[in-house]
């Protein structure tokens, strides 16, 4: 299976479209999921172990196993378990907490962590709460008053958001000491989740397993103004973006890495 897999990588890379090139990353046998930011590049396997990579190797993150979602960021790197405890890494290891369950988080808002609850609400830390916890204590959280199923923060780009029934949300804003925010806005598209880059580039995995890139992001359209579709010739099961980098998992479990 694994030469099958490399066979199809290859056919994939050959037939990737003019703007972007694709290679094979360091192999993490059995990836669901990735998350880039400041640099940094973490997954998660099938056996529920996260990871982060550190040259030409994936290196597992502590001890703890039953992780299903991991992000990286300014504010420090922070993962759900499949009992949807939230947990920070801290000193090697990860740190369960108290005081909220989320099924996602993501820190790669201006130093904030947010996060979709069990009931898909969109919840938010403060970065004073974020920066700070080690391990003890109760985090309060703070609700942002909208359903969404899958959320991604940047510091040059807003926030954004996937409800359950597929549709994307914008707001330019949270702040990151209070968590209040600037609004919601309605962005075109139907996706399975949107990832925000820390130097704002946006990325979106559509209903239809293709990927696409945000177009005509400016100052005056921070939500940009339609989405192109970038050419990946496997069905993708996530992605993520970092200071030029795409990443992206396959549903076979496999990982590519593009640059454009």
């Amino acid at each position: 299976m694994k030469a099958v897999a490399a066979f199809l990588l290859v056919l994939c890379y050959l037939a990737a479209s003019h703007a972007w090139t694709c290679k094979e990353p360091p192999s993490l046998y059995g990836a669901v999921q990735i998350d880039a930011g400041q640099g940094k590049v973490v997954a998660r396997d099938r056996n529920y172990y996260a990871y982060f990579l550190s040259g030409t190797t994936w290196q597992r993150l502590g001890s703890y196993r039953a992780l299903k979602h991991v992000s990286v960021g300014p504010a420090g790197i922070w993962a759900v378990d499949t009992s949807n405890r939230v947990h920070k890494y801290v000193a090697g290891n990860f740190k369960l907490s108290s005081g909220g369950y989320m099924q996602q988080v993501d820190a790669g808002g201006d130093g904030q962590v947010v996060g979709v609850n069990n009931n898909y609400y969109a919840y938010c830390l403060r970065s004073t709460y974020a920066s700070v916890y080690r391990g003890s204590g109760s985090l309060r959280w703070s609700s942002l008053g909208r359903i969404m199923r899958y959320y991604s923060c940047s510091p040059l780009n807003g926030c954004w958001g996937v409800d359950t029934s597929n549709r994307i949300y914008f707001t330019q804003r949270i702040t990151p000491t209070t968590c209040s925010i600037s609004g919601w806005v309605r962005v075109s598209g139907s996706a399975k989740m949107v990832e925000v880059g820390t130097d704002g580039n946006v990325f979106m995995l559509g209903v239809d397993g293709r990927v696409y890139q945000r177009a005509g992001i400016s100052s005056s359209r921070p939500y940009g103004t339609s989405w192109t579709r970038i050419n990946l010739c496997l069905p993708i099961l996530h992605v993520s973006y970092d200071l030029g980098n795409l990443w992206v998992v396959t549903t076979g479990g496999s990982l590519m890495q593009c640059t454009h």
